[in-house]
Formats: C-alpha cells, sequence, structure tokens
C-alpha cells in the first residue's frame, strides 16, 4: 500500500469505494486504537449507513467527507463535517498508510484556505493521542477538552487564513 509522501494523492466522494473495502478498513483493529466512539462492528449494512451518512453532509453543507487514494489505491478516509457553526476535519487512515497523514492533511488544508465559509478548522483528538507535534507545528492551537458524544477529546483549532493559515498551506 502506498505509504510515501511522493504519492499521488487524491480526494474521491465515498460512494467510489467498495463497501467491503470500507468494512476491511474500519475493521482492522488498529484503526480504533485512537477512535472512541468506534464501538461497533463493521459490516456492509453499517459501511452503507455510513457513506450514506457522510454523502447526506454534502447534500446538507455543501461539503463532507472524502475517500483518499494515493497512487489510486484506497488508503482513507476523512474531510470536513460541520459542527455547530464550525468545519472540524478528521482523518482515518488504513494502518499501512499512516505515514500519508500530513500530506493529505496539507492537501485538505489547502482546500480549506480557498473556500470563504472555512475561516479556521477545528480537530478533536482523543486524550489517548501523545504525538501531536505535527499539529502544533501547522500552527494550530489547543483551545481546551471538549465533549463529544459523552467521550472527552481535545480541541485544537487552526486558522485557513492570515499568517496562520499561510503556515499550514505549506507546513
Amino acid at each position: 500500500m502506498p505509504r510515501s509522501s511522493q504519492s499521488i494523492i487524491e480526494f474521491v466522494r465515498l460512494p467510489d469505494i467498495p463497501l467491503e473495502e470500507l468494512v476491511a478498513h474500519m475493521s482492522d483493529p488498529r484503526v480504533g486504537t485512537h477512535m472512541p466512539l468506534l464501538t461497533f462492528s463493521w459490516d456492509l449494512e453499517m459501511a452503507a449507513k455510513f457513506v450514506a451518512a457522510k454523502e447526506a453532509c454534502w447534500q446538507r453543507d455543501g461539503l463532507g467527507h472524502w475517500a483518499f487514494l494515493a497512487d489510486g489505491r484506497y488508503v482513507g478516509w476523512g474531510g470536513f463535517q460541520k459542527e455547530g457553526e464550525e468545519w472540524d476535519f478528521g482523518l482515518v487512515l488504513h494502518p499501512a498508510a499512516f505515514g500519508l497523514g500530513m500530506p493529505i492533511t496539507r492537501k485538505a488544508l489547502a482546500f480549506a484556505s480557498e473556500d470563504p465559509r472555512i475561516p479556521f478548522v477545528t480537530f478533536l483528538l482523543p486524550p489517548s493521542r501523545r504525538n501531536l507535534g505535527a499539529l502544533r507545528r501547522m500552527g494550530a492551537r489547543f483551545i481546551g477538552e471538549t465533549d463529544y458524544d459523552g467521550t472527552r477529546f481535545l480541541k485544537y483549532r487552526l486558522e485557513t487564513s492570515g499568517p496562520v493559515g499561510a503556515v499550514s498551506r505549506t507546513a
């Protein structure tokens, strides 16, 4: 599976990915390590509901989650989801593609910096995530802890315009 920062990264819609690939990805126990809300098993029905829910975000908000391809192969999913008045960015990579997190994030943030609806993005990370240096180097700042669906998360914010946004596009 592609892992190189030199990979050609593409964003496609989730319905373009076979449900079996999503099930295999989300059933890998390494994926759930830092996903406290992943409390159920994935099967084809769950994958279909997931894709429908993410597509509903596109219909409602004009933006949502993509599937990520590296050199034409599925490596994960993520994107922007409207949470109240904020756009939250999430990324769930296949374990074999963990090294692609920053290239995919940079491409997504470049997209956000061009969208006038997104003056900043937020990141919700479980407290189990310890390696947050890349997030800080991009210019994200810690806002505090927040509760989401009964689970505690660390919340960060990154401006997508102005001096901090300029750093995020080149980080």
